[in-house]
């Protein structure tokens, strides 16, 4: 619940240095857990950890809130040249959601410290935040900027409620949810074995994800930048703190006594996102249903008294619709000052011309997969 704290009686502080920024691990776990718009990837060793990984020299912004000596809000930042100069949310395109961090306990005076600070920084560069998920804090910074806005949609998430595995069976034709109820029965009668794998571990079935989902992709078209070396430094490094805080589990599958699958979940006070996972392709070969087996693991981790959303995070594979999810649109907002106005302007036209071209295209493509002309 919000307290009456003025706004005017919280500190403001800009962390521009990558050591100082690495030190507030424990300040910024206690804020991320007072705040419950959060999302695990506003938690510190997401952060701190793709910032080492993907970061550049010098241009680290992270705007601080204090309330005495605690933190209470928090806009994690950097600074961009091209194709405009903007300040960003760290994260990076990695990340499906981007939020700033308010203490619940004051919410109104921290939003209002933000939109000071953020005011402040906007003077001289366009604060650009995409991928903000319904419900954010940055919502509240939106509705209290007084300067040029925008609002724009961007990524598509599906989602599903927070229930155990047979509830969201029961939301599917009965046909359907027969068979996968009996594909759930062959796990169990081919011997396939789910464990959460404890923190000291973690880093070695990191590596094991890792493998099976290079493996799993082999020949068919991938996320190019999960097999870079830089986003395997990025989860090895970050997944142990988050595991051992609740913000991340690495559940792995046993087949004969061999690790044939894995599945990294993180996790937030209202959400579990299932972020990646790999599977062998003997899998395949044995006619399991792999995706049915992980979500199984998923729902693990939604019910009970702490109940989360299942969230698909990005993308509209289809075969996230065979359970029925309901469509959750991320936005991107952007505000200015006066002086950054033409760069808001200059990216809300950029936005809209790409999602022109991106119609065009899924036109062109759906016209030839009906036999219709292939050009305009």
């Amino acid at each position: 619940m919000s307290t009456a704290t003025d706004a005017r009686l919280l500190t403001r502080r800009l962390c521009v240095d990558e050591d100082e920024f690495d030190a507030l691990a424990e300040p910024w776990g206690r804020l991320h857990r007072a705040c419950r718009a959060a999302t695990p990837f506003q938690s510190h060793a997401w952060l701190s950890s793709w910032w080492r990984s993907y970061g550049r020299p010098g241009r680290l912004r992270v705007l601080l809130v204090r309330d005495g000596d605690r933190l209470v809000a928090a806009a994690p930042l950097m600074r961009v040249h091209r194709p405009l100069p903007a300040l960003k949310p760290l994260g990076g395109a990695i990340s499906d959601f981007a939020d700033v961090l308010v203490d619940d306990s004051v919410r109104e005076a921290g939003t209002e410290a933000l939109v000071a600070g953020l005011g402040e920084l906007a003077a001289t560069a366009l604060i650009d935040f995409g991928e903000v998920r319904p419900g954010a804090c940055l919502e509240g910074v939106h509705a209290r900027w007084r300067g040029p806005r925008r609002a724009l949609a961007d990524s598509a998430c599906l989602e599903l409620p927070g229930l155990p595995m047979e509830e969201l069976l029961q939301r599917l034709p009965a046909p359907r949810a027969q068979r996968t109820r009996a594909k759930l029965r062959k796990l169990a009668k081919l011997g396939v074995e789910s464990r959460i794998v404890p923190p000291d571990e973690v880093e070695a079935s990191v590596r094991t994800l890792l493998h099976l989902h290079q493996l799993q992709w082999s020949g068919r078209k991938v996320t190019s930048e999960h097999l870079r070396p830089r986003f395997r430094e990025h989860l090895l490094r970050a997944m142990r703190p988050m595991v051992t805080a609740g913000e991340a589990v690495v559940t792995e599958f046993r087949l004969d006594g061999e690790v044939v699958a894995a599945d990294l979940t993180l996790l937030s006070g209202t959400l579990a996102g299932g972020y990646l996972y790999g599977a062998h392709p003997r899998l395949r070969e044995r006619k399991v249903d792999v995706a049915a087996m992980l979500l199984d693991a998923c729902t693990r981790h939604t019910g009970g008294e702490q109940r989360r959303a299942l969230s698909l995070l990005r993308g509209n594979e289809p075969y996230k619709h065979h359970w029925r999810p309901e469509p959750v649109a991320n936005r991107r907002f952007l505000l200015a000052r006066g002086r950054t106005r033409p760069l808001l302007a200059a990216a809300a036209w950029d936005a809209s011309a790409r999602r022109w071209a991106k119609e065009r295209l899924r036109e062109r493509a759906a016209r030839r997969e009906g036999g219709g002309p292939s050009s305009e």
